[in-house]
């Protein structure tokens, strides 16, 4: 069965493990994460999209991942949790994308990936306030973050560019206020405020 055309666009939102700043991109997958390994949720606003006839407008899904060592050697376990708002019609589509298996910026990373843990479903929580910002989804997820500044504290945040990041190439950096997963076997949790955040609009389609 073919995949129909797709697309989604709204705000991605991240927190990790790793001290701030994540080392991770910047080093080109190939340095060691801070912690030793890299654990991730990846969620993901969607505030228009459609996956063939499906419309996708105001849902939400997050991708929560573990890497056990640098994270360009792969054997990574990845996870999702969908909008509980979302029909099986729905959740298949956010699936397809989450996963890479429809195409789109996630495939890329597809062969990193060694164990796929399945999918849960929640009520996602989006909130936004300014440079503040927070996802919860029941109590798999409960994640919030505050963009960072630079030397001057009236400039807008810091942002990498250039990034190859599948979610945007260009990401706002942020301090992780709380972060705390568990969910699909995986499970973390941080309140140190010293952890890496970042977060971006994003705009994904099918090739």
């Amino acid at each position: 069965m073919a995949t129909p055309a797709w697309n989604v666009s709204g705000q991605y939102y991240e927190t990790c493990n790793c001290d701030f700043v994540c080392l991770c991109v910047p080093g080109q997958l190939a340095v060691r994460p801070t912690k030793g390994d890299c654990q991730f949720a990846m969620a993901f606003q969607i505030e228009r999209g459609s996956y063939g006839a499906v419309s996708l407008d105001g849902l939400g899904f997050i991708i929560l991942g573990l890497s056990p060592e640098e994270m360009g050697k792969g054997n990574w376990s990845v996870g999702l949790v969908t909008d509980a708002r979302a029909t099986a019609e729905q959740r298949d589509a956010m699936t397809a994308i989450a996963s890479g298996a429809a195409g789109g910026p996630m495939a890329a990373l597809s062969g990193l990936i060694g164990k796929f843990l399945g999918v849960e479903s929640a009520p996602i929580v989006f909130d936004r306030q300014g440079a503040k910002w927070s996802v919860k989804a029941s109590n798999f997820v409960d994640m919030a973050a505050t963009g960072a500044k630079g030397l001057n504290p009236d400039a807008a945040e810091l942002r990498l560019e250039n990034t190859g990041h599948p979610a945007n190439n260009t990401f706002t950096l942020a301090h992780a206020s709380k972060s705390h997963v568990h969910a699909l076997g995986l499970g973390w949790d941080d309140v140190s405020g010293k952890n890496n955040g970042q977060y971006a609009p994003f705009s994904w389609k099918s090739a």
